[in-house]
């Protein structure tokens, strides 16, 4: 994959999720993603039908990525489901610091070798960390996990191990399936 001096160009379909919910989402065509410098996830700057937006697309698992659009930009560019957009993206020149929730921040706050070691590390692994911790559907395994984590973090350990920050071989993202059925948005 290669990271291009160049704004990736493309359009895209904004579609509602098929399992409802009162927001939308895009899959990135594959010759766009192809363009970013990694298949996991990576955050972006650019604009949608020329207004202005930060993100981080998700990994989808078939080397691709998609983006959750925020309401407030699908309201500023116009842009309804079903409605082709135009973007122009690039690598983000600064990683967005990740919103930490508040089971985890409590949780750090109670362990304090935990929380130097996670003040410590890059918005990259603490954006690891948190998605590992919420990639669960029970709330007993988030607990489970947040413990890990902070005994892990407490020992200095960096980086969640074992997480494939891509998808591809845990299946652990995907791209939501669109209303109409279509898997690519």
């Amino acid at each position: 994959m290669a990271r291009t001096a160049q704004p990736t160009r493309f359009k895209a379909k904004l579609s509602r999720p098929a399992e409802g919910g009162d927001w939308t989402f895009l899959r990135l065509p594959q010759e766009a993603s192809k363009e970013l410098p990694t298949r996991n996830m990576v955050s972006v700057e650019g604009t949608m039908n020329g207004i202005a937006f930060a993100a981080t697309l998700q990994p989808d698992s078939e080397g691709g990525h998609w983006l959750k659009v925020e309401p407030a930009w699908s309201q500023a560019a116009n842009a309804q489901p079903g409605s082709d957009v135009e973007f122009e993206i690039c690598p983000a020149k600064v990683e967005p610091e990740p919103e930490v929730p508040d089971d985890l921040r409590e949780a750090l706050s109670a362990a304090p070798a935990a929380l130097a070691v996670w003040i410590d590390t890059t918005p990259i692994a603490r954006r690891d960390w948190i998605t590992w911790m919420a990639q669960v559907k029970r709330a007993e395994t988030r607990i489970i996990r947040i413990e890990k984590m902070i005994d892990m973090l407490s020992k200095g350990k960096r980086r969640v191990c074992c997480f494939d920050r891509s998808g591809l071989a845990s299946k652990a993202f995907c791209c939501p399936v669109a209303a109409d059925g279509s898997h690519d948005g």
